[in-house]
């Protein structure tokens, strides 16, 4: 798909990832809007990216009308939408049984399959669906393309990602089907699972453990960049060819039970 005058949505679009695809769309000439729930960083993030490239609506992914008025707005407001970029989502640790015997409670683990796998599933379908409308582009004819954010952890997890692993592989087993369903309507899906990335949240971390965390990475010996997820998200949108497919970017890492 060619990227002039696209029109792009991001999920988590404030932060990490979601703020990094951000900025490289804006650069390839996207206009984006930033899908988030945390207001003050949403318009931060505009504030930084330019108004004139980005803007931002308050969105909550798990609830059904919160997400559909606000594709409508892009529709109004925008004119069409070409691309979803699915990056909202949370990374809770809790063993199944803690210290004391007790299960995790079942909320905990509902609520991680609700942000990151239904969340995700919620704007897929929706976003598929103002796609459909599109005018076929490009010699492909596509009308649309969704990435959604999947992680390493859904084919290794550790010890107290039983709830996040779960979601991610939802996500990874969410693609080729998502991706079959939708090649009638000229619109791809893929997905993209990285690993140790260096978002602000884990460049918080004390030195040690994100040094722990490098010393799994093979090659490169550091934490993944967020403008590498970017710049992954930038290739599949121009690359044609490249349908139901979940890419690791993780430095060959292989995370150990721990």
């Amino acid at each position: 798909m060619t990227h002039k005058k696209r029109i792009a949505i991001i999920t988590g679009g404030a932060s990490g990832l979601g703020y990094a695809c951000a900025q490289q769309l804006i650069s390839a000439g996207l206009q984006v809007v930033l899908l988030d729930i945390d207001e003050r960083a949403g318009q931060n993030a505009v504030e930084n990216l330019g108004s004139d490239s980005a803007s931002f609506l308050s969105v909550d992914v798990t609830d059904e009308q919160s997400v559909s008025q606000a594709l409508g707005h892009v529709i109004e407001h925008q004119g069409a939408l070409h691309v979803c970029v699915n990056c909202a989502g949370i990374a809770p640790a809790k063993k199944i049984l803690d210290r004391d015997n007790q299960p995790m409670p079942l909320h905990d683990f509902a609520n991680t399959i609700n942000i990151n796998l239904i969340g995700t599933f919620n704007v897929a379908r929706l976003a598929a669906q103002a796609m459909a409308n599109n005018t076929p582009i490009g010699e492909a004819q596509e009308r649309g393309v969704i990435i959604n954010t999947a992680s390493v952890a859904a084919y290794e997890g550790q010890i107290g990602q039983s709830a996040y692993a779960a979601s991610k592989a939802g996500i990874v087993g969410l693609t080729l089907p998502m991706a079959r369903d939708l090649a009638k309507s000229g619109i791809r899906v893929n997905a993209i699972a990285p690993g140790i990335m260096g978002t602000p949240m884990l460049l918080a971390m004390p030195e040690a453990v994100q040094q722990s965390l490098v010393n799994h990475v093979q090659f490169p010996k550091r934490l993944g960049l967020p403008e590498e997820f970017g710049r992954l998200v930038m290739h599949i949108i121009e690359n044609s060819y490249l349908n139901g497919e979940t890419i690791r970017l993780d430095g060959a890492i292989r995370m150990p039970p721990k």
